[in-house]
């Protein structure tokens, strides 16, 4: 199809040198049990004070434990929901050279549109995908934005529970995670073929406090628990939650940003939506507790340091760079 990007044709190096492509940062990809993550029913934080402490512990254990967690009755309808996917279909369906200058033809700025992986040195690291990567002051006035404003204000009344539950009553998050410091990103994820090979988007986690996603039936999404991978089976009523490095340094290791990846499936598409709480390049992450595990650093020198490491190894270190 021509609004495909071209995968096949721009890595076709690293499918010739794929003998050469094992690498420790991987696991592989083989068939893994699929698991039920942890689901909790946000309508329990509106009942009396009991059921809400409850809730409210059940959330931050889910956070320390697993680092991913399941929420349904979240606030964001289904046929909210249904909107976005619709018109997150209509975008990606656009010709390809058309999603490559979307600030002419999709009104989202200059370099949202990504595909592929441009850094990648194996076949491994290739991450099987295209995506908008759009900041939500972007999305004002398009069909996304009624999702973006309550997937908004989920995610700071769930960073607010998660401080709460560390004994700190804070307008840090309301302050520093703002609509023009945080994303919305859309992905889409071919039909690949060799899916045993290749990842829809390779292990890693994530740069931020935390993340919001709603995936589709298909399935795809696979974390590690216990040292073992698994993956999550999807439902259709529910939003799934995960830890961010900011997270997990500000907690002082607390609560756990998990590695986790995307898998492809050898015919059918997958779409995504995630909703990244991010802060501004110049807020500093400190650690809420002492002794600290990690040193106080800005998010620009986070952002920059995985930049430096991703050119430099083709993976991201991540936190490890930043322990005291």
């Amino acid at each position: 199809m021509d609004s495909d990007p071209p995968l096949l044709e721009t890595y076709k190096t690293l499918f010739t040198n794929s003998k050469t492509s094992s690498n420790n940062h991987d696991h592989r990809l083989v068939a893994v049990e699929e698991r039920h993550l942890p689901l909790i029913d946000l309508s329990r934080l509106s009942h009396n004070e009991t059921e809400k402490e409850r809730c409210q512990k059940e959330i931050a254990r889910a956070a320390s434990q697993w680092g991913f967690f399941q929420v349904v009755n979240h606030g964001i309808s289904m046929e909210l929901l249904k909107m976005l996917r619709e018109e997150q279909v209509r975008v990606f369906k656009q010709p390809f050279h058309h999603k490559c200058r979307e600030d002419k033809f999709l009104n989202f700025s200059a370099g949202s549109y990504r595909w592929g992986t441009p850094t990648s040195y194996f076949l491994r690291q290739l991450s099987w995908s295209e995506a908008f990567h759009i900041p939500v002051n972007d999305i004002s006035s398009t069909p996304m934005e009624p999702f973006a404003t309550k997937v908004a204000i989920l995610a700071q009344k769930l960073a607010e529970i998660l401080a709460e539950k560390l004994g700190h009553k804070s307008s840090f998050f309301q302050e520093s995670c703002l609509p023009s410091t945080c994303y919305i990103r859309l992905n889409r994820y071919p039909p690949c073929p060799i899916p045993s090979d290749i990842y829809g988007l390779m292990p890693h986690t994530d740069s931020d406090f935390l993340t919001i996603l709603h995936q589709d039936q298909v399935g795809g999404l696979q974390l590690v628990k216990d040292g073992q991978w698994f993956a999550v089976k999807p439902n259709p009523e529910a939003l799934v939650i995960n830890i961010g490095d900011l997270f997990q340094a500000w907690s002082n290791d607390c609560y756990k940003s998990v590695k986790h990846c995307a898998v492809t499936h050898p015919t059918k598409e997958r779409f995504s939506a995630a909703y990244f709480l991010c802060p501004s390049y110049e807020t500093v992450i400190e650690s809420c507790s002492m002794p600290s595990v990690y040193r106080k650093f800005s998010f620009r020198e986070y952002r920059q340091k995985v930049q430096e490491d991703v050119q430099l190894h083709g993976y991201k270190v991540g936190l490890s760079r930043f322990l005291v």
